[in-house]
């Protein structure tokens, strides 16, 4: 146990004493590494130094150099501006020079025009007191003659200027016809070769087929017994019909058919589709009948909505107003001289649209206007007043375009058209009612135009005979040659033209034709 003792003291003395050599030896090393860094921290300082010495000097060297570039450089810049300053100085001395020089030769050239000048206003000085003293004795010559031509011709100057004006007249009136002839035979065919080429394109882009109506409707019946059961006892049903429809029913002799009559094209649809539903349901009593009108007129409401629609479509009219289409609609059932109305304006319309593109109007407006330019047609049997006016009346109440509303006032003429769309419409619809079967007329209407042609004829200075030809298309006036002279004829076919245009309404146009004959006869005995 002691030895142990002794030999753990030995071991623990020997490992401090060497852990104190390495502490020493670790000591040693360390400050004999940082002698060794601060000598070369010395050498590197002492290095920089030397280099920023080194360099500062090169850099004096240099700024100097520099320095001298530049004051050489300075003064090279300087000499050559000095240089170019003196030349542009001398150039402008010479401009200058040249415009002293060229302003002196203007001034000689002025002071001798001046001199021109004045000598001329001299000159012109003595023409006018020359022409004056001229024009004096010229007053007094006429003066003269005019006192001697009073003595010899015993005028006054009034009747004098009076006669010599009615000369005038009767010798420029031959004249005057042929010039007008020419111009306006000129312009109308120049006019008409237009307004063909637009007319005639228009119509051949659209075709329409015409049905006549009129204000009755027929309502085919199976058999003839039906009418006993329309009349039914009493003849309470056929009473009950024409109180809640307000339409007249013509039972007569006619094989298996009833005629509905009254001029509400409405009330007259609604009828007929009534009579229609109780033919085919069979049971006919006045209950079935109140039941059937008010079907009709739900069935007739759709069907004017529809109608409207169409229309619209057709010409690519937007309608917003469910009432204004609904007037448009009604239209389907309202006929002028046998042709319907909504059939009429829908071409109207169409004809408008393409004669407005061909013009470079607004085609669109033109349909439009077209559309409704008969719409007062929808009310007219409802309300007092003309077509033209109720139309005028509904497009305002819905505000549309002024264009539109002049376009539906205008159309009749009954005022001026105030644009190009609106004479357009009044082409339109003058066209589309001048159709071969587009109207009919009845006989007292045909008669009394083609009488009233003939009165504005005869009403004529000079004329013999007048004759309205081609039903009503052309008016021959026969004048008698010694009254009415070969210039004078043009003359008065314009006046009975203008007349028939003022006084007389026709569809399409009517040709007036003046005839001249002079026939020299004689006997042989």
């Amino acid at each position: 146990m002691d030895n142990t003792l002794k030999l753990t003291l030995i071991f623990t003395l020997l490992s401090l004493f060497s852990f104190a050599l390495g502490i020493i030896y670790r000591k040693k090393v360390t400050e004999a590494k940082r002698g060794s860094a601060e000598k070369e921290a010395a050498e590197l300082k002492a290095n920089a130094i030397r280099e920023v010495q080194a360099l500062k000097s090169n850099a004096l060297k240099d700024a100097e150099s520099t320095k001298k570039e530049i004051i050489l450089e300075a003064k090279e810049e300087s000499i050559k501006l000095k240089v170019k300053v003196e030349e542009e100085i001398r150039q402008l001395k010479a401009e200058i020079s040249d415009q002293e020089k060229r302003i002196s030769q203007k001034e000689e050239v002025i002071n001798k025009k001046t001199e021109s000048i004045e000598k001329k206003e001299q000159s012109l000085e003595d023409k006018k007191n020359h022409l004056e003293k001229k024009q004096e004795e010229l007053k007094e010559i006429l003066e003269k003659e005019k006192e001697a031509l009073e003595q010899i011709s015993k005028f006054s100057p009034e009747e004098a200027k009076q006669y010599l004006l009615n000369s005038i007249k009767e010798e420029i009136r031959g004249d005057m016809s042929k010039i007008l002839r020419e111009e306006e035979l000129r312009t109308k065919d120049e006019a008409n070769k237009k307004a063909r080429e637009i007319i005639v394109t228009a119509m051949q882009r659209c075709s329409t087929d015409y049905v006549s109506e009129a204000t009755v409707s027929v309502v085919q019946l199976p058999s003839d017994d039906m009418k006993g059961r329309i009349i039914g006892r009493e003849g309470r049903n056929i009473r009950a019909i024409e109180a809640i429809t307000g339409i007249d029913l013509i039972i007569d002799d006619t094989p298996d058919a009833v005629v509905l009559s009254g001029f509400d094209p409405i009330r007259r649809e609604i009828a007929r589709m009534t009579l229609e539903k109780l033919i085919n349901d069979g049971r006919i009593h006045p209950t079935k009948i109140e039941e059937a009108v008010e079907k009709s007129k739900q069935e007739l409401e759709e069907i004017i909505k529809e109608e409207s629609k169409k229309a619209c479509f057709e010409l690519g009219v937007n309608i917003v107003d469910p009432e204004l289409a609904k007037l448009v609609g009604k239209l389907r059932f309202r006929t002028s001289y046998g042709q319907n109305v909504l059939m009429h304006s829908i071409e109207v319309g169409t004809l408008a649209g393409y004669m407005a593109t061909e013009l470079g109007e607004n085609a669109l407006l033109a349909k439009r206007a077209g559309l409704l330019h008969d719409i007062g047609k929808a009310v007219d049997y409802e309300r007092e007043g003309t077509h033209v006016d109720l139309g005028v009346d509904i497009c305002r109440k819905f505000g549309e375009n002024d264009v539109v509303i002049n376009s539906v006032a205008s159309h009749h003429g009954d005022v001026e058209a105030k644009s190009v769309i609106a004479t357009i419409i009044q082409i339109a619809d003058a066209i589309s009612a001048s159709r071969p079967g587009a109207r009919k007329e009845t006989l007292e209407t045909y008669v009394q135009r083609l009488k009233k042609l003939e009165e504005i004829g005869m009403s004529q200075n000079g004329v013999d005979k007048v004759f309205a030809i081609q039903a009503g298309r052309e008016v021959r006036i026969i004048v008698v040659p010694e009254v009415v002279k070969d210039d004078e004829m043009h003359l008065l076919a314009r006046e009975v033209a203008k007349k028939i245009e003022e006084s007389v309404e026709y569809p399409g146009q009517i040709k007036v034709n003046v005839v001249r004959e002079t026939r020299a006869v004689d006997l042989a005995k």
